[in-house]
């Protein structure tokens, strides 16, 4: 296999940055750098891999930390859903509230939408719009994979206390979105460990109450 996957740990809050990249056109795509931008560049570094796009789950200031250093250093393009647009603007205010810095607003270079394929670094991306933890919160899914951000999490589920949340549709996003992908799917959200969907439907407390 060509392609690369690592899961790793950014920002004051612990977001899982996912690290996709392409062996064959030496490529890579990095979801929620939620900060620690210096440690990401020497990773990419070491893997011999260019940074060429940056595609979040949502816009929330923990997951979006490392966005504007990683495009200063590379160039690199940052896409995210229209709907976390306001989430985005408001994202140092939003850390401020947390008593945590943040940097220069990243700007947007391009909005996703619900069943694009994105075609980036060799990798193929389903963009699945899943709302309630955010309006513009969707799930990346690639091969049998998926991102899941802060909608699904290994026992639990997205907070929707936050700007943006709405519990009645994140778990309509969840159930009706989500579950129906498949029990195999692997999910890999934007906190804590990876899971699969079997596992959630069956003792996710949230799912099965």
């Amino acid at each position: 296999m060509s392609v690369i996957h690592e899961i790793i740990p950014t920002g004051p809050l612990e977001v899982n940055c996912q690290l996709l990249g392409d062996k064959n056109s030496g490529e890579a795509i990095l979801i929620d750098p939620g900060g620690d931008s210096d440690k990401l560049l020497r990773r990419l570094k070491k893997l011999g891999l260019k940074l060429t796009h940056i595609i979040n789950t949502h816009g929330h200031f923990d997951h979006i930390g490392g966005v504007e250093a990683l495009k200063k250093a590379t160039g690199c393009q940052f896409w995210i859903h229209k709907g976390d647009y306001p989430l985005v603007q408001d994202a140092a205010n939003h850390a401020a509230s947390w008593n945590l810095p943040f940097g220069p607003v990243p700007e947007i270079d391009n909005y996703i939408e619900d069943g694009e394929k994105i075609e980036v670094a060799g990798i193929t991306l389903e963009v699945i719009h899943t709302p309630g933890h955010t309006k513009g919160g969707v799930c990346l899914k690639w091969n049998d994979q998926i991102a899941v951000g802060d909608t699904i999490f290994a026992g639990s589920i997205g907070r929707t206390d936050l700007p943006g949340g709405n519990m009645e549709q994140l778990l309509d996003s969840i159930m009706n979105i989500l579950v129906p992908q498949g029990d195999n799917l692997q999910c890999h959200p934007g906190h804590g460990p990876s899971t699969n969907l079997g596992q959630e439907r069956k003792t996710n407390p949230f799912l099965i109450g």
